[in-house]
């Protein structure tokens, strides 16, 4: 990119004093999206289930100079859930800017296969943690 341009989308693209929950954001497309809001200046708070998984991102995007915090949560149980939040309203003062909910996940497996668990582990991380987190982030946005 030219340096003209680089510089104009720079200032276009600031998010410099941000705040932002990107939920799975160890992996894949949140990954992305977090390494991307936090070189444009924001404050991203991530999760994970994986603590070792976390702690290795943590340290990669420290190296980076991101302003990146994290916690361990399972976005299946509420009360991780709200566990979350209430870091994330503590990190960031009381403050949310944007909500990221990026988590998600799959069982390769055909539909008629499906158990009752895995139905409820695809929805419970799917469609009722974006929406618990979303009721759970509504006051700091």
């Amino acid at each position: 990119m030219a340096e003209a341009e680089m510089s104009y989308r720079g200032k276009r693209w600031s998010l410099q004093g941000m705040t932002a929950l990107v939920t799975g954001g160890t992996r894949g497309i949140g990954r992305a999206i977090l390494e991307e809001m936090a070189s444009f200046g924001t404050a991203v708070h991530t999760c994970s289930r994986n603590q070792t998984e976390l702690n290795q991102s943590l340290e990669e995007w420290k190296t980076k100079g991101y302003s990146v915090t994290g916690s361990v949560c399972d976005l299946t149980s509420p009360p991780q859930r709200e566990k979350l939040m209430d870091a994330v309203s503590s990190v960031f003062q009381g403050k949310l800017n944007i909500l990221v909910n990026n988590a998600g996940t799959t069982i390769p497996k055909e539909a008629i296969d499906y158990t009752d668990e895995d139905y409820r582990t695809i929805m419970g991380t799917n469609l009722d943690s974006a929406y618990h987190i979303c009721q759970l982030a509504h006051p700091l946005l």
